[in-house]
């Protein structure tokens, strides 16, 4: 029997890529779910899908930067349910720009859903999952989490703060012997559509990095995405690696250390679409 069968599992942004996949593998177990995302149409596909393989749907309309939102939906999704077990804080953006040529607001935007998004979820459920008595929560970083790239300075310090966090939370859990797991991910090129709506500083391509990304980064699909995310969960693991990039990378910034960075800015220099 599968250790996800009528547990409670809670996913932001469910409506594509990552989350749609997550959403799929856990209504295949057995779980029951609490989907959520501000793309209303992408999310009720989601849900589609699910409701087609027999899963227990509660799907909300959510905006993770809004804190009294994310507390008021965390009632709602026990009192709909009776308890939630997991949660799965996946809901992100993406925005590529050089520090120099990004305004407040862009970098602001990605902080505000890439790591507040990700301490509101944790926060708003916490309460719930230690409650629960066999709880889980998975925050989603990024292979920019464990190094950093030119034109992803938002995007990095979100994914370097989710990881913080998250490792610091899982510490506390352990201190307080507290029924909770936690888990940092860290995947690689995945083929969803986050570069396509990635936001850019005006006058720069961004068609044209999108196509760069989805052609020579992506790597790794959503399926084997969530597929490799829940076993990481079910074995309880601190931190998840997702794609043959993530964990070469990973190794390589342990191995070479800081002069990792000169080497990036340099590869990045060649290859990377140019800023007009």
């Amino acid at each position: 029997m599968s250790e996800f069968r009528g547990k409670v599992c809670v996913i932001t942004g469910a409506g594509s890529g990552i989350g749609r996949a997550l959403a799929l593998n856990l209504a295949g177990q057995g779980a029951k779910l609490a989907l959520s995302d501000m793309n209303s149409t992408g999310l009720a596909e989601t849900v589609r899908q699910v409701e087609a393989l027999g899963a227990d749907v509660k799907s909300d309309h959510l905006d993770v930067t809004q804190r009294e939102a994310v507390l008021a939906y965390a009632d709602a999704v026990v009192a709909h349910f009776g308890k939630v077990h997991q949660v799965y804080n996946n809901a992100g953006i993406a925005f590529h720009g050089e520090v120099e040529r990004s305004e407040f607001k862009d970098i602001e935007r990605v902080m505000d859903v890439d790591f507040w998004g990700v301490v509101n979820g944790t926060k708003a459920f916490l309460p719930h999952v230690i409650a629960s008595g066999d709880g889980h929560i998975v925050n989603i970083s990024s292979l920019f989490g464990l190094l950093s790239i030119p034109g992803q300075s938002a995007y990095n310090a979100a994914k370097f703060a989710v990881r913080g966090f998250t490792e610091s939370l899982r510490q506390e859990m352990l201190i307080a012997k507290h029924p909770v797991k936690v888990t940092c991910v860290h995947p690689g090129g995945i083929k969803t559509a986050i570069a396509r709506n990635a936001t850019m500083p005006d006058g720069d391509d961004q068609v044209t990095f999108a196509q760069f990304f989805d052609k020579h980064l992506a790597r790794t699909t959503p399926e084997d995405a969530a597929k490799t995310i829940v076993n990481g969960v079910r074995k309880g693991k601190a931190r998840v690696l997702i794609g043959a990039d993530a964990k070469f990378l990973d190794a390589w910034v342990r191995i070479v250390g800081p002069s990792y960075q000169r080497v990036v800015a340099t590869v990045t220099a060649r290859v990377l679409p140019k800023s007009k």
